[in-house]
């Protein structure tokens, strides 16, 4: 009898040579796992199956295996000589061998054929989820870099070289900024999450400090050859970055290498950032002189740490410094304490000409005009007296103090009238 035509699964399957990105050890075990378990459905049981898989040539061999007895008494693992006499057409058999019979598709029937095919779609989907997830698993903490393909109000999404999704929430977006589609986008891969067994789900971020560090790396070659290393970076996205750089040589200057001539490499990071102003500071052991940088462009007039790393430090300043180491919205005040890992108090330095102590007042003198409670919170942020207080912002008071606005306004104008003729 001549033998039955061995499976091609190009044929049966057109889905499966498509697929790409699966080892072929792998597919081979999720094929023969696939037939054996519909082969255990349709006769109950695999065990007297081989099932032999050829991917490169698209082909798949069933065999069902047969022992050759006198009387049958189980007909899916036992056959008579005469049964394989005539299925085989040889004569070469005893009673007692071994007889391997070419399983045709078709003997799983229509709706075999068509569980197969489901169970294989599935089980590669299976696989290609687990191939994405270990993919991405291993770049978290690296530079993306794609192309928008679709934008709504809380998210972008990005598709990567194999149609892989990508997203970058509205909180990983930079204040202000808007995308298009198509619109080259640069990002960090911050992580990756299987959610209720779906696609893996891939964030995108460009408001980590580590983004920015990623940026530094890419456009400073000293940093990428180690020559430079970059100790911390602290940021308010889309307002202001400071970036703490030590060099290994002493040729090298630092601030210098990662500015770049005309300030040509960082100019690059702050249009990625939309105009972010990036603070490059001198790393130092001494938290002393890493506070009077990170507090620049103002002029620091001494410094308190307290007595312990949990105590506030106090920075003292001239009065028409004080705006400067603030900040707009107190975000320099911020940063530096985050870049030494202390929380920063700036302090209006007491002014040596008499005469302007004379025309300044304490705000304890305002006792029976402002509460004790508003006086309280507006000395724990260095304002003690009337002129200190007039010299900052409404808006700064009422974010550093965590004032209502009235009450900021109200104060103000207390304090503004006692200096009025």
């Amino acid at each position: 009898m001549e033998k039955e035509k061995a499976i091609t699964l190009i044929d049966a399957f057109k889905d499966f040579k498509e697929e790409k990105n699966i080892d072929r050890p792998v597919m081979m075990g999720v094929l023969k796992d696939v037939f054996l378990t519909q082969i255990s459905k349709t006769y109950g049981s695999a065990e007297n199956f081989d099932v032999i898989v050829n991917v490169d040539k698209g082909t798949c061999e069933i065999y069902q295996n047969f022992e050759i007895v006198e009387e049958v008494e189980t007909p899916n693992s036992q056959m008579t000589l005469e049964q394989v006499r005539a299925d085989s057409g040889e004569d070469d058999y005893e009673v007692g061998d071994s007889y391997a019979k070419l399983l045709p598709l078709a003997a799983f029937g229509r709706r075999g054929i068509l569980n197969i095919r489901q169970n294989l779609q599935g089980r590669i989907m299976d696989i290609e989820k687990a191939n994405v997830y270990k993919k991405y698993s291993e770049k978290v903490g690296e530079l993306f870099s794609g192309e928008v393909y679709q934008t709504w109000s809380k998210e972008v999404l990005i598709l990567d070289e194999d149609g892989n999704e990508l997203h970058i929430p509205k909180n990983e977006q930079i204040p202000g900024e808007r995308f298009k589609k198509s619109d080259s986008v640069r990002a960090i891969i911050k992580s990756v999450e299987m959610k209720n067994n779906t696609t893996p789900y891939i964030t995108l971020s460009r408001t980590s400090c580590e983004f920015l560090e990623r940026l530094f790396e890419q456009e400073v070659p000293e940093i990428s050859d180690g020559l430079i290393t970059v100790k911390k970076v602290v940021r308010v996205p889309g307002e202001r970055a400071k970036v703490a750089v030590e060099s290994y040589d002493d040729r090298i200057d630092p601030i210098g290498a990662c500015i770049g001539v005309k300030g040509g490499r960082i100019m690059g990071i702050v249009r990625e950032l939309r105009n972010e102003n990036i603070d490059v500071i001198q790393w130092s052991q001494n938290p002393q002189l890493m506070i009077q940088r990170a507090l620049n462009p103002a002029h620091v007039s001494s410094i308190d740490m307290g007595q312990s790393p949990e105590d506030k430090v106090k920075v003292f300043m001239q009065p028409d410094q004080v705006n400067k180491g603030i900040g707009r919205h107190g975000v320099n005040i911020k940063l530096a304490g985050q870049l030494v890992g202390r929380e920063i108090e700036v302090w209006r330095e007491a002014s040596k000409d008499a005469s302007d102590e004379e025309e300044d007042v304490l705000l304890s003198e305002f006792a029976n005009e402002i509460d004790q409670w508003i006086i309280d919170k507006l000395e724990g942020i260095g304002c003690d007296t009337a002129k200190s207080v007039l010299a900052l912002t409404p808006e700064d008071i009422a974010k550093r103090a965590d004032l209502e606005d009235e009450t900021v306004e109200e104060v103000f104008a207390i304090l503004k009238a006692e200096f009025e003729d």
